[in-house]
């Protein structure tokens, strides 16, 4: 059987954290539980600083199985994603679209 997982585009994260909102509210986790959190980078070179968000999943992300074995439906994540950098689908097709994105994650959570 195919897995599915979560292809993350950087360069189009915002860091809005409505991934966040939307992952909070679709489990009800409490207080410090979220399946995905937006990390802020900073780095600098001489001229310039550079801030980067980062979405990365974390223990408690099960991509919205209920929603997407059950209802047939994204991710809560990928849904709410104002800047769609987030792409649920099959591992093997997002690899190949990862391959087509310089600045990209590939999630695969159990």
């Amino acid at each position: 059987m195919a897995r599915n997982g979560l292809l993350i585009q950087y360069d189009w994260c915002t860091g809005c954290h409505a991934c966040e909102v939307a992952c909070k509210q679709e489990h009800n986790y409490s207080e410090g539980m979220c399946g995905i959190k937006v990390y802020e980078l900073v780095s600098s070179s001489p001229e310039k600083v550079y801030v980067d968000f980062v979405p990365a999943l974390t223990r408690f992300c099960d991509l919205c199985a209920e929603r997407t074995k059950t209802a047939g439906e994204e991710p809560a994540c990928v849904k709410h994603c104002q800047a769609t950098c987030i792409a649920y689908g099959n591992l093997t097709e997002l690899g190949k679209a990862m391959e087509k994105q310089p600045r990209s994650s590939l999630f695969a959570p159990k």
